[in-house]
């Protein structure tokens, strides 16, 4: 009886071992409560490796030694496609590469209302010679602060806007403020974005179009955080996000609050959210975790990110502390694709 009960124990766990590792196969990758378990693959990694070591005790135990010995080669298994993934995304911080005339740098900053300073803003912008911002649930009033200092220090930018609901003095959080250098031209945020007929569902996004009709469309974005009551408008939102990078020039950038693992269903043509790829994963930050700050970089979640469609190659990242905010910042350098 023991016997069998060993060995149900441990299809169960190899079961739960493949769903854990990759729930995309299952297609449970936007399911409660895998979607929560794979946006952390480093406490998943972590896990395995508890899981090992106790198995490695076991064995001591002459009963328990068959049991212990196949709950141990799951683990390891478990522990080795978790770290290659990792592996392949990348761990690292990151870093930027020499900045070209031809060459775009994006930051996305969720920077939770004023938890960090304008100034920190600013001078993140300055010292890594940022061209498109993203901030969500940071107010208008904090972006014109910005736009002040960048014009006083020679680097302007023009600041949009996005508000849902009409409080004055509301949370930020229903705020998200874009900055964009003139050098990239003239840009405007579309009606729809504006009036929210089409966004997010909770917390606002923003498509930036050029005026001029050159340069790329540039969508700042903001998803509902994939609370079990929110599970339903969390994918939504992801859809949504995904149908904003058709084919053509887009750079999409922001608290997606969401991992790639999330996004397996959502991409087309070789992009993770539509034609958009992500930078991160293709510059060695990948698995570096974003949120939540006040964790290691190695157990939180990757769930800011900056994509952009296949005429950019993604060529650096570079993960910034967080200064206040639960959220770090990100910073991606993109360069023209040679025709």
């Amino acid at each position: 009886m023991l016997r069998l009960l060993g060995i149900l124990l441990t299809v169960l766990f190899a079961i739960a071992t493949a769903i854990v590792v990759w729930p995309q196969f299952f297609q449970l990758e936007q399911t409660f409560p895998f979607a929560q378990i794979v946006a952390v693959r480093g406490v998943v990694l972590a896990a395995f490796l508890a899981i090992a070591v106790l198995s490695l005790l076991m064995l001591f135990a002459r009963p328990l030694r068959g049991f212990a010995a196949s709950i141990l080669i799951v683990a390891l298994v478990g522990a080795a496609a978790t770290g290659a993934i990792g592996a392949m995304r990348g761990f690292g911080t990151g870093s930027l590469p020499e900045k070209t005339d031809a060459s775009v740098r994006v930051l996305t900053w969720n920077t939770a209302g004023e938890a960090v300073s304008a100034e920190t803003i600013a001078d993140a912008i300055l010292t890594r010679e940022v061209d498109v911002v993203t901030l969500p649930e940071t107010a208008e009033s904090v972006g014109e602060r910005i736009a002040v200092m960048l014009r006083e220090q020679g680097h302007p930018m023009w600041v949009h806007h996005v508000q849902f609901g009409d409080v004055e003095n509301g949370p930020q959080a229903w705020e998200t403020t874009i900055l964009i250098s003139p050098d990239l031209g003239d840009y405007s945020v579309i009606q729809s974005s504006e009036d929210g007929s089409s966004n997010t569902s909770s917390v606002p996004s923003a498509v930036i179009m050029p005026v001029s009709g050159s340069g790329p469309t540039i969508v700042a974005v903001h998803a509902v955080a994939p609370r079990v009551e929110a599970m339903e408008r969390w994918q939504s939102d992801l859809e949504w996000i995904a149908d904003q990078c058709p084919q053509g020039d887009f750079i999409i950038a922001g608290d997606f609050n969401a991992t790639l693992d999330h996004m397996a269903a959502l991409g087309v043509g070789g992009g993770d959210m539509g034609y958009c790829r992500d930078a991160a994963s293709r510059t060695g930050t990948g698995i570096t975790g974003t949120w939540p700050a006040d964790y290691p970089e190695l157990i939180g979640a990757p769930i800011d990110h900056v994509m952009a469609t296949q005429n950019w190659n993604p060529t650096g990242s570079l993960v910034l502390d967080a200064a206040g905010s639960d959220h770090r910042a990100l910073v991606v350098q993109l360069d023209p694709v040679a025709d």
